[in-house]
């Protein structure tokens, strides 16, 4: 091979080994698929206002833990000691434990005519802002509260949470003052970072359209839904959609054993699509309020939920 020659052969195997090689097809990209909802309980689960069973946080956390829940929602009307060491205790705890805190339900009422009576409820709402805060909890359940003229809550449960308004005054005033309860609130909200989820829970937000209507109102999304499966005694799966974009925080309600005021048959096969629906990724929250041993029902109430939101 005379010099020319090697030359040309070597320049075309260089030039070889630099061109692309033949394309190749991407592997396919999987699909994406939504993961499950996690699944909290809420200290009430192992309370239900029974005298016997009032649990420290604490302890509610743990048993949580145990039944191999991801959260836990702290009931706010248990807890015994609101000081800045009793908060650490309870947010070092679910650290510990590798369980979210991820809601607070509070009470309040901004139903009455009385100013001041409304301008506490404000203060005890901002307040229970700031103790979620500082246990790093994101929401907090509100309600709009109710125009306090049943006897007691065994009386409005037997009505189906049905009470006659204060005379002199309609619906109207009542969301009004709700709206304008809320509306204070929402400063603390944002400079905190927590959300209020308005619940369905009797009074003005008794269904879907009344709490719509007052979220509506505020036009914050520091005010959005906590959507309680078990608080709508007509229509529930009608209602269950229509508030369904709204919510921030679900709570699922069970019954083993039997309810303590009434029973409801909910398909949670059925209640976890209407979510899917309208992509909610947020937390399911069980609230056991059966009268069965919470032993028992609460880790049968987990399985159930895990299967349907799974």
């Amino acid at each position: 091979m005379n010099r020319r020659d090697w030359l040309t052969t070597s320049m075309a195997a260089t030039a070889a080994t630099l061109l692309p090689g033949p394309l190749t097809v991407a592997a396919e990209v999987p699909e994406t698929k939504s993961r499950p909802n996690r699944i909290a309980t809420s200290t009430y689960s192992y309370w239900r206002f029974n005298n016997d069973t009032k649990l420290p946080i604490e302890k509610c956390i743990e048993l949580a833990a145990d039944a191999g829940f991801d959260g836990v929602e702290v009931l706010h009307i248990q807890m015994t000691d609101e000081s800045n060491s009793a908060l650490m205790k309870i947010k070092q705890r679910a650290f510990s434990l590798g369980m979210d805190l991820c809601g607070f339900s509070t009470h309040q009422s901004f139903i009455s005519p009385d100013a001041d009576f409304r301008k506490k409820n404000v203060e005890h709402t901002t307040k229970c802002i700031e103790l979620a805060y500082r246990l790093g909890i994101p929401t907090i359940r509100v309600n709009t509260g109710r125009w306090g003229t049943s006897k007691n809550f065994d009386a409005l449960m037997a009505n189906k949470g049905i009470e006659p308004r204060l005379e002199g005054y309609t619906d109207d005033d009542g969301f009004k003052w709700a709206i304008d309860g809320l509306t204070d609130c929402l400063a603390k909200a944002e400079e905190c970072g927590v959300v209020m989820g308005l619940e369905n829970h009797w009074g003005l937000g008794r269904d879907a359209a009344g709490v719509i209507r007052i979220i509506e109102a505020v036009k914050s999304p520091w005010l959005r839904a906590t959507l309680d499966t078990g608080n709508f005694l007509e229509n529930q799966y009608e209602q269950y959609e229509a508030l369904a974009p709204y919510a921030a925080l679900v709570q699922a309600k069970t019954y083993g054993g039997d309810g303590k005021w009434y029973t409801l048959d909910i398909d949670y096969d059925r209640v976890a699509a209407t979510l899917k629906k309208v992509n909610y990724g947020g937390y399911i929250s069980l609230e056991f309020e059966g009268k069965g041993n919470y032993e028992v029902e609460v880790p049968k109430s987990l399985a159930m939920l895990r299967k349907a939101f799974g």
